[in-house]
């Protein structure tokens, strides 16, 4: 061991600076052995001694961030830059402490520093990559990493963190292609096969990421996030309790795991335990309180479980952290509509344009958005559709107005749509979408037609029909049907399979027909039917199916007019059958979609349609029974 450093006049300068080193030196080998008190004591009495030697400020400041002292780390490098700027190793350094202590900005500013004065520092380059990348600077981020391997390729954790960042800006060919290279260079790297996972679950190759996800594990059991994102991947497979099992797994190797924690709300969300999902979401927020997407989701929930007051404040949460929050906006928005608050309703409802799903419908026109704010007299507007089938039929009604107020009106919808929308009054241009357009002034989408005329309860457009059928589709479809010897009802059980919230509003046909009273005729009115459903559809004769006869909405809608009623699940015949005028009868679940708003039995955009709403069981049983016995009723009360 250095003696202690001797003070006085019997030292020379020489002499002392010549301690000083020895003294340094052997710091440096006790700091290098991990003996940091003592290391520490010798750089300290150093520094008493020329609190200027900036190598002293360095190593003591490198070994209190090794101790996870970062900010004494910090000020101790600082003081060293004070003293020798131009070191880059110090920038470096002092930028990985502040990235520590979560200071970004100041990191970044390190790596600049670092940066500029060596310009081929690969890791510095890195460091500010991931720097940039936590601040959400997905793109500035990417620049840094390319720079970084642009000297050095061969370094994993470089093209695994630009993998990630490749992810974060869901260019997931390119992510994958990181990740493959930083796999290449270190086949056992679990973070780097858990954002392979993320790529290639982006490219909705949920087998291949849930594969990835398993190599991570057998790499490190203990990689929670491996586990959750598993989760997440297997739940797109439709194996639920699968899900469930590898959201518990993360929780149980880290149970401050927020994000496990969340994931692990959404999927007891989609295994309808909604009680369930909020608890994992509050314990979410509980380990992390500016958690914006377990707000949002939680208000989802809150929603379904009909408690639209806690619902409304959950997504208000989520907007009092993020007030950019496009979902939390957007979900509001479906619950104040579903509660028939139209006035605040409708301005959140434009949301959805900022919302994953939706952005990738959004039309890039450069003529000006019409939300009513403009005069029409002489002007030509493009209104065009943007979701399913039930909402153009249901919003095409605003045509007429926009007409009325002196416009020359282009309607673009999809080209099913086409010959039934033909029958809307007003000086209209159909045109399918995806044909070129006529030259226009304006442009609305037809769900923010509402906005524009700023609909509340008591202005909805509701004629009895504004849609009328073709006449020789008409006498076709009568010619195929024949004489009619009994009322005619037509059925619809089941919409899109692919709708999101299909599993809640679609009904096997087996339970609607076990309810049907047979001295009726029954006419299916959708084209699809689904393979669970072809038993039940093969074995009951009393109900006439034309499946491929139906080539459009056109033959929908003539079909439809020779009905004495139309029964249909919420999907777009529903729709049809009211903007015909048609009596017809919705079926609805627990929680329907908010056009349909709640504990109510008729429909205020549709006259000639009544609601049947499933009980707070959620059940069809219910529904179907009331359906029969009003069938009897209506038809024949001796069918019993």
């Amino acid at each position: 061991m250095t003696p202690p450093i001797q003070y006085g006049a019997r030292q020379t300068p020489d002499q002392l600076e010549a301690q000083i080193q020895a003294t340094f030196n052997e710091a440096l080998r006790q700091h290098q052995r991990g003996q940091f008190k003592q290391a520490q004591a010798l750089y300290e009495a150093i520094l008493r001694a020329q609190p200027r030697h900036y190598q002293s400020l360095y190593s003591l400041g490198m070994l209190h961030a090794q101790s996870g002292s970062f900010q004494s780390a910090a000020d101790l490098i600082g003081k060293a830059i004070e003293i020798l700027p131009g070191n880059p190793e110090f920038h470096f350094y002092l930028g990985n402490c502040l990235q520590q202590l979560h200071k970004l900005e100041a990191a970044v500013e390190a790596y600049d520093k670092a940066i500029g004065l060596s310009p081929e520092f690969s890791q510095a380059h890195s460091n500010r990559g991931f720097a940039l990348q936590t601040l959400g600077r997905l793109d500035a981020a990417v620049a840094s990493y390319h720079k970084a391997l642009a000297i050095t390729d061969t370094d994993a954790l470089v093209h695994c963190n630009l993998g990630a960042a490749l992810i974060g800006l869901q260019q997931f060919d390119a992510a994958l292609a990181g990740c493959d290279k930083a796999i290449a260079l270190k086949p056992d790297y679990a973070e780097a096969h858990t954002n392979r996972g993320a790529a290639l679950y982006g490219l909705q190759r949920f087998e291949a990421a849930v594969a990835s996800y398993d190599r991570a594990i057998a790499i490190n059991p203990a990689y929670a996030k491996a586990h959750t994102n598993r989760g997440v991947a297997v739940q797109e497979l439709g194996q639920l309790q699968a899900a469930l099992a590898s959201h518990d797994r993360a929780i149980a190797i880290n149970p401050d795991y927020a994000d496990a924690h969340s994931n692990r709300g959404i999927t007891l969300h989609a295994l309808r335990r909604l009680e369930d999902a909020v608890a994992s979401y509050d314990k979410a927020i509980a380990i992390q309180p500016v958690f914006v997407a377990a707000y949002y989701n939680r208000g989802l929930a809150l929603h379904e479980l009909r408690r639209p007051n806690a619902a409304l404040a959950s997504f208000d949460q989520a907007t009092a952290i993020d007030p950019e929050s496009a979902q939390a906006h957007f979900n509001k928005s479906l619950t104040l509509l579903l509660e028939g608050d139209f006035q605040q309703g409708w301005p959140l409802y434009e949301w959805r344009w900022k919302t994953e799903k939706s952005k990738p419908r959004m039309r890039n026109f450069g003529q000006a958005l019409w939300l009513g704010d403009a005069p029409l007299v002489g002007k030509t507007i493009l209104l065009h559709s943007e979701q399913g089938f039930g909402d153009t039929i249901q919003f095409c009604r605003y045509a007429t107005r926009v007409a009325a107020l002196g416009a020359r009106v282009i309607i673009e919808v999809p080209e099913p749509l086409l010959g039934v929308l033909g029958g809307l009054d007003g000086n209209m241009e159909l045109v399918a979408k995806g044909k070129p357009l006529p030259t226009f002034d304006f442009h609305c989408p037809l769900l923010s037609l509402p906005l524009a005329f700023k609909t509340d309860a008591t202005s909805i457009p509701a004629s009895q029909s504004y849609l009328r059928s073709d006449s020789a589709k008409m006498a076709e479809w009568g010619q195929r049907l024949g004489a009619k010897t009994k009322p005619r009802v037509g059925l619809v059980w089941s919409g899109n399979a692919d709708h999101v919230n299909d599993h809640n509003r679609s009904v096997a046909l087996s339970a609607l027909v076990a309810q049907l009273p047979d001295t009726l005729e029954y006419v299916s009115l959708q084209k699809e039917v689904r393979d669970s459903d072809r038993p039940a559809l093969k074995s009951n004769g009393q109900i006439r199916h034309f499946g491929d006869a139906l080539k459009d909405f056109g033959d929908t809608a003539a079909l439809c007019e020779w009905m004495d009623l139309v029964i249909s699940v919420d999907t777009s015949v529903a729709h049809l059958g009211g903007a015909l005028g048609r009596p017809t009868w919705v079926l609805l679940p627990y929680v329907p979609d908010w056009r349909w708003l709640l504990d109510r039995d008729d429909s205020p955009w549709y006259p000639s349609v009544s609601l049947y709403r499933q009980s707070d069981n959620r059940e069809w049983g219910n529904v179907l029974e009331a359906v029969k016995a009003d069938l009897v009723n209506r038809y024949n009360k001796d069918s019993e």
